[in-house]
């Protein structure tokens, strides 16, 4: 009877589940609310996100209490959760490396089941960054103000765009260093403006073979005058009108500093020197009264721009300022033109001057630099096969053939930097 009694299993389970129960319920507890906790803490976290991704937009303009009263209640209308409470969030702003919102959070999520084991509630905590405009811009116009462009409206269309693009370019900077821009009007030369007439990278014997005065007054060139037994005296420097020609080959190509010897910039007198180029800058009242003061004149050196376009960005004789390691820097030249090449210091041809320039536009290229080409064609030119194969790639050629286009263009050129600056 004993041995049945041991075997007996009737009875038993009530005891057991008795035994049991708290652990099972502790454990179904604990997976509930746990469960309960993460889909909060996904939430939180996506909200926390969302609205570090708003206050990117505007956060570069605001106070520090403007930014976190945003914060609050943007997230507060996110995040809807009604199990979570005590929650906070601090936001806040930097422009060091880029411009960067960082937001931090917290919350308490109450448990229903795991109170019984002494765990009343589950704390949240998580961030949240974004950063954006890491990317300082750099960028040269290299604008054509040859005869031609008086013709069909274009030189009003062009400093309309090129006001219209320091004007997004200005908007698309956060802090002053973000974009600086230099502006190199040309026709057959560059001017580098008067005021440099003793800086050591003029090179002067072109300029004072052609400009000064002859003992036997009938002659007026250097060579004339002293063939024929006269003594000559080249005039003044500081009557020079500002302009340079191309320097000696093959530093016409390159953005070597002007340092000695070929690699000087030969002065010369040209009679329709275009309006003074300027250096990178970001005083943007100077480079838009630069663009009003533009005339149109002279010949076409599309090679001769886009050389000291490139010097600008690189070199002297500009003053190139400083760089940031925080940051990555992206340099731009957008070269526009409304006719082909016609006169250099060697050439009268286009294609002796286009194969020049060619290679200016490889070693740009080769440098890093992204470089836009802008033909304007009013006057049924051929395309320009040296302005296309110039371009970085076919997108950043454009043909146009009204005057009108040169805005829209510039537009379509100034919202891709902008992007590219304020890139997330």
């Amino acid at each position: 009877m004993f041995a049945r009694f041991l075997k007996d299993r009737r009875g038993s389970i009530a005891p057991m589940l008795a035994f049991t129960a708290i652990p099972m319920m502790g454990a179904v507890g604990m997976a509930v609310d746990y469960t309960q906790a993460n889909a909060t803490r996904t939430a939180f976290q996506a909200a926390l996100d969302s609205t570090a991704l708003m206050l990117s937009k505007n956060a570069a303009n605001q106070t520090s209490d403007a930014l976190q009263t945003s914060a609050t209640n943007y997230f507060n209308a996110v995040f809807t959760r009604t199990n979570a409470s005590n929650v906070a969030i601090n936001a806040s702003y930097s422009s060091t490396g880029g411009s960067k919102v960082t937001l931090n959070g917290s919350a308490t999520v109450t448990t229903n089941f795991l109170g019984i084991l002494g765990f009343n509630q589950i704390n949240i905590n998580a961030s949240s960054t974004a950063t954006w405009g890491s990317t300082r811009l750099r960028v040269a116009l290299v604008l054509d103000n040859t005869g031609s462009m008086s013709s069909d409206s274009k030189m009003t269309a062009l400093k309309t765009a090129s006001h219209n693009l320091l004007t997004q370019l200005q908007n698309a900077a956060t802090t002053a260093d973000d974009v600086y821009v230099s502006i190199v009007p040309f026709n057959k030369d560059v001017n580098v403006d008067t005021a440099n007439y003793n800086q050591s990278w003029l090179r002067w014997d072109l300029w004072e073979a052609a400009n000064g005065t002859c003992s036997k007054t009938k002659y007026y060139k250097q060579s004339s005058c002293l063939s024929n037994g006269g003594t000559w005296t080249p005039a003044n420097h500081s009557t020079w009108n500002g302009c340079v020609t191309d320097r000696d080959q093959n530093f016409d190509t390159t953005n070597d500093a002007p340092l000695a010897g070929s690699t000087l910039y030969p002065a010369e007198q040209y009679s329709s020197c275009p309006v003074s180029s300027l250096g990178l800058t970001n005083n943007w009242t100077t480079l838009s009264n630069k663009i009003d003061a533009m005339q149109p004149k002279g010949n076409t050196n599309q090679a001769i721009g886009l050389q000291l376009g490139w010097q600008s960005l690189t070199a002297s004789p500009f003053a190139i300022p400083a760089t940031d390691p925080n940051y990555k820097y992206t340099q731009v030249i957008i070269l526009l033109t409304d006719g082909l090449n016609t006169q250099d210091r060697w050439y009268w041809n286009a294609s002796s001057i286009d194969a020049r320039q060619q290679k200016t536009c490889d070693n740009i290229k080769a440098a890093g630099i992204t470089l836009y080409t802008v033909q304007v064609n009013t006057g049924g030119d051929p395309t320009s096969t040296l302005l296309q194969n110039c371009a970085s790639d076919s997108s950043k050629f454009f043909l146009l053939t009204s005057a009108n286009e040169i805005v829209t263009t510039f537009n379509q050129i100034g919202t891709a930097l902008s992007n590219l600056r304020l890139a997330m």
